[in-house]
């Protein structure tokens, strides 16, 4: 699968709208709550493991769980929030 690349708009989405991309994906139907519960797990284990920190999205992204529109559509919405 082809990793995403860091976006301009990560540094802008970390800390509490990393939990906030979860809720909006899952609310919009992108994905379930159980693949965001094992894209949190992972992101947790890569820190813990001293691997390099990975955003939420990109995470479900590697797995196969969202695709590239449907996170520039969450972002969307997480900048909404952000203004």
């Amino acid at each position: 699968m082809v990793r995403l690349k860091r976006r301009k708009a990560d540094a802008a989405v970390t800390g509490y709208y990393c939990q906030r991309f979860g809720a909006i994906a899952v609310h919009k139907g992108f994905v379930s709550l159980e693949e965001v519960k094992a894209a949190v797990s992972e992101q947790i284990d890569d820190d813990i493991n001293g691997r390099e920190h990975r955003l939420l999205g990109t995470i479900l992204y590697d797995n196969g769980f969202i695709t590239e529109d449907q996170i520039d559509t969450v972002l969307h919405e997480l900048k909404k929030t952000l203004q």
